[in-house]
């Protein structure tokens, strides 16, 4: 590719004279025209010479009259594969259709492109959302750009009337520049503002726009209802979807790039009594990882963690519902244990974070390309410790026991509501109790709660300190083992009021709450006769294990959150009776 104007390449091979460059520039500011075309119509210059020399410039091909498609229907499948609209194909003077590419593999086939302006923006951004393949773009003479491009016109006229199918009609509605602003400025405020989520949801007269913060939904925007299909199918066009299909339920995933910071963006939509509900996920690929005492292990928690990840071999599961921190919390294990001795890989979908030293791995559902598929194909390559994104059926879950029977250290995540829920989850999958026990060497659970604002924290009432002691007061009852100094240091129990650095929630970032145990011992027997989960956890609470709910107490008291956010985030508790004045002894105590 030559870095030179055209002008320039023209003159120095002798082409063209400066006379020639400086009639074809007043004819090109008169008309409009291309460079290169001002100089055909004026006759300055041979069109093989200006070919050529085009050539070189944008390191483009000629193309011979012999590999132009002589079956129109190759152009009109090609234009439906790429789902370009043969008129507005015919309105930028392009014509694409398919070669393959000399692997034999259908699947690997390339896009030709044949434009009286191979580089026109629009042109191009649409083959980029539309063809995932490679793209070769390609010089001809006008005589047989202009047949090419009168057998389009003939497949454009022979629909009926001229209409509009419905996928051109909302494909023509997304380009246009309203709504490309729209959609980009929705990523951007939510990239801004933190949102892990947003969702897009159509009502009767109105539609929604909703950011989900610091995992709670805020409402952004309300839109009339006859913007909606526009802003529809501009994000199932981004996305990559079907942008006619809304009948039935569709995924899409892209990966965008705002203000110079790559986002993988997953998108769902749900067909719904007024409209397609969408919701988008953002996953911030370079965002910085927040460490583990900023996440809040500690304590009891970060004990058995740190017990955990010692092992050399076994199981290790981190569980919670989608959006929870598992996978910051095992990329931070995988820093831990990557000491540049051992091998590791990782299987996710996505890749959310990327990590030096560690080979990671895409699973891709859509070719078939699942968990099971990748882990055995992880197996053979020599690992010491495997990531593996999420256990979600029983083929997965064997092939990780067996893997960490064989001498590996193998983390995972399972979407249960507990830590010790997970034995029974695993069991459900078909995988032996005896095996369990056996591979099973620690088993987390954690949420994400709210932080208290420290700009406008308020101290608790007293009914909040109630609650807290009631909650601790049962889990006295219940055996829990607290720490040594657990209630050593001052409470600082608040509540959350708002203010301009929080927009007025109250709360402003987030922490997790964990529990963690450790397998051994009474824990390790009583998984292997399938103990039922009353006896789990009286082996965990002996070996000093405690609840989420406790861990959120705890870091309620040091006014980390609030007793609100807690029970809003774990629910649960005891039936609270709030006396006229809290009990003397609370101050003492909690």
């Amino acid at each position: 590719m030559d870095e030179r104007r055209i002008g320039d390449i023209l003159r120095e091979s002798g082409a063209i004279s400066a006379e020639d460059a400086e009639q074809a520039l007043a004819y090109q500011r008169e008309t409009g025209a291309l460079f290169g075309q001002a100089l055909l119509r004026l006759g300055a210059v041979a069109e093989e010479k200006l070919l050529s020399a085009l050539s070189a410039q944008l390191g483009f091909s000629v193309l011979d009259r012999a590999a132009l498609p002589e079956n129109d229907e190759v152009f009109a499948a090609s234009a439906r594969a790429v789902g370009l609209p043969l008129r507005w194909l015919a309105a930028k003077e392009a014509v694409v259709w398919t070669v393959p590419d000399g692997s034999g593999d259908e699947a690997e086939a390339k896009l030709i492109l044949l434009a009286r302006n191979p580089l026109d923006p629009a042109l191009n951004e649409r083959l980029h959302t539309g063809w995932a393949g490679r793209v070769e773009r390609v010089l001809a003479s006008n005589r047989l750009l202009d047949s090419a491009l009168a057998r389009l016109h003939s497949l454009s006229a022979q629909r009926p009337d001229g209409v509009l199918t419905d996928a051109e009609r909302l494909r023509e509605m997304a380009e246009e520049a309203p709504v490309i602003d729209f959609v980009n400025a929705l990523f951007e405020d939510a990239l801004r503002d933190g949102a892990s989520d947003i969702h897009v949801e159509p009502f009767e007269h109105v539609f929604k726009v909703r950011f989900r913060v610091d995992g709670v939904l805020h409402l952004v925007q309300t839109q009339p209802r006859s913007r909606f299909d526009a802003v529809a199918s501009r994000v199932k066009l981004v996305s990559g979807m079907d942008i006619a299909e809304r009948r039935l339920p569709q995924d899409g995933r892209q990966t965008i790039r705002f203000a110079g910071e790559e986002v993988d963006l997953r998108v769902s939509s749900l067909p719904g009594a007024w409209g397609e509900s969408l919701v988008l996920r953002l996953l911030r690929k370079r965002q910085e990882l927040p460490t583990l005492d900023g996440l809040g292990l500690e304590g009891a928690p970060r004990t058995g963690f740190d017990r955990m990840i010692r092992e050399p071999n076994g199981v290790i599961l981190v569980t919670g519902p989608t959006g929870s921190g598992k996978s910051t919390t095992l990329y931070r294990a995988l820093e831990l244990v990557n000491d540049g001795e051992r091998k590791i890989i990782t299987i996710e979908d996505p890749v959310e974070y990327d990590m030096d030293g560690i080979t990671q791995v895409q699973a891709r559902a859509d070719i078939g390309y699942s968990f099971a598929r990748g882990l055995r194909a992880i197996l053979r390559q020599d690992p010491d410790v495997i990531m593996i994104g999420e256990i979600r059926d029983g083929e997965t879950a064997r092939i990780a026991i067996q893997a960490a029977l064989t001498g590996h250290l193998v983390f995972s995540t399972l979407h249960t509501n507990s830590a010790m829920a997970a034995i029974e989850r695993l069991v459900d999958l078909g995988v032996e109790s005896f095996l369990v026990s056996a591979a099973l060497r620690g088993l987390m659970a954690q949420r994400l709660v709210r932080r208290l604002c420290d700009h406008c924290a308020l101290p608790a009432p007293p009914e909040d300190i109630v609650i807290a002691e009631q909650l601790l007061d049962q889990s006295r009852s219940e055996g829990a083992l607290w720490p040594a100094g657990t209630f050593a240091a001052p409470a600082h129990w608040r509540v959350p009021q708002g203010c301009d650095h929080c927009r007025g929630q109250g709360y402003l970032g987030r922490v997790a709450v964990y529990e963690a145990a450790y397998v051994d011992g009474a824990l390790r027997e009583a998984v292997a006769r399938h103990a039922p989960s009353r006896d789990l956890m009286a082996a965990a609470r002996a070996a000093g294990f405690l609840t989420m709910l406790e861990d959120g107490m705890l870091k309620a008291r040091a006014g980390l959150t609030s007793v609100a956010e807690i029970m809003r985030v774990l629910g649960g508790g005891p039936e609270v009776v709030i006396d006229e004045a809290p009990p003397a002894r609370l101050s003492a105590q909690i």
